[in-house]
């Protein structure tokens, strides 16, 4: 059963039964039938069937809920048998947002360095997409804000508070400022991620709140575009100070502190919360925590 489960989770994912069954290597005539023995083990429709895939009835709804906990049990109960005779062996797939993606270091050394046999994935992508990554099974953890987006059954664990820095080119109208405020920042023309990105979502939010009317001459989901052109002392952005620091010192790059208010947003790891926890995101908890203790620090 908990493989055809694994179909209806990839059909959830895809949207389409081609590419679902693709996913998991099998035909689609393979993951079609798997569907059906479940619709009619069930007796009642799981999936709304056209020409092409309609989307779930409310008791496919219902199964799928059930499903994940069911499929993320029978992974979790492999992983902590497995761990049992050989230690912790497997795949943990974290997603993080742009912004918090030097961090990641911190937690995958440490943790490589106790469990040499887990293999490590890394993905960006947005706060909104973690937790569905989450939720459908396709990662582990991530880091993300922990306090502008709803958090839902996740443990999470503050890492340290996101502060923020005008990156401008030396000689320009703010070389020789301690600070700027946001009204100030609103007045310039801005390299910045794009809107479905929370950190863009943070920075537009305080610039109107400032009076202002933010403008993104340039806009990437990757920070090392917006990184480059800041590099090219033609262009200014606004950057999370910790990731100003992990970047190191640009030549001809300043950092201004953006103050009026000094703005601050929490930033942790998050994980499912299950009963019991797999052995590798119990491993990842813990380093998180000892992690916290030192990153947050005012001299970090």
């Amino acid at each position: 059963m908990i493989d055809k489960l694994d179909f209806l989770l990839a059909l959830s994912r895809e949207q389409h039964f081609g590419r679902a069954a693709e996913t998991c290597g099998v035909t689609q005539q393979t993951l079609s039938a798997g569907v059906k023995q479940l619709e009619n083990r069930f007796g009642v429709q799981l999936v709304r069937r056209g020409s092409r895939f309609q989307g779930f009835t409310p008791e496919g709804e219902r199964v799928l809920e059930w499903g994940r906990r069911i499929v993320a049990d029978s992974r979790a109960m492999h992983e902590d048998v497995a761990g049992l005779r050989r230690g912790l062996t497997g795949h943990l797939r974290i997603a993080a947002i742009p912004t918090a993606l030097p961090m990641v270091a911190s937690l995958t050394t440490p943790y490589r360095e106790k469990h040499p046999d887990v293999r490590l994935t890394v993905e960006s992508t947005t706060s909104a997409d973690i937790f569905s990554l989450i939720e459908n099974l396709e990662a582990d953890a991530g880091l993300t804000y922990l306090d502008n987006e709803p958090l839902g059954r996740v443990i999470s664990v503050p890492l340290y508070r996101e502060r923020y820095r005008l990156l401008t080119a030396e000689g320009g109208a703010f070389d020789d400022r301690a600070s700027v405020t946001w009204a100030e920042i609103g007045r310039l023309p801005l390299c910045l991620l794009t809107p479905n990105m929370q950190n863009r979502r943070i920075i537009d939010q305080q610039i109107r709140e400032a009076g202002g009317e933010p403008s993104a001459s340039l806009e990437s989901n990757s920070m090392i575009v917006l990184m480059t052109h800041v590099r090219t002392l033609k262009w200014a952005s606004v950057m999370p100070a910790i990731l100003a620091d992990a970047l190191g010192p640009m030549v001809g790059v300043r950092a201004v502190p953006i103050v009026a208010p000094e703005l601050e947003h929490t930033i942790g790891l998050v994980a499912p919360r299950r009963e019991p926890s797999t052995p590798m995101i119990t491993a990842l908890v813990a380093i998180a925590r000892t992690l916290a203790k030192t990153l947050d620090a005012p001299d970090a």
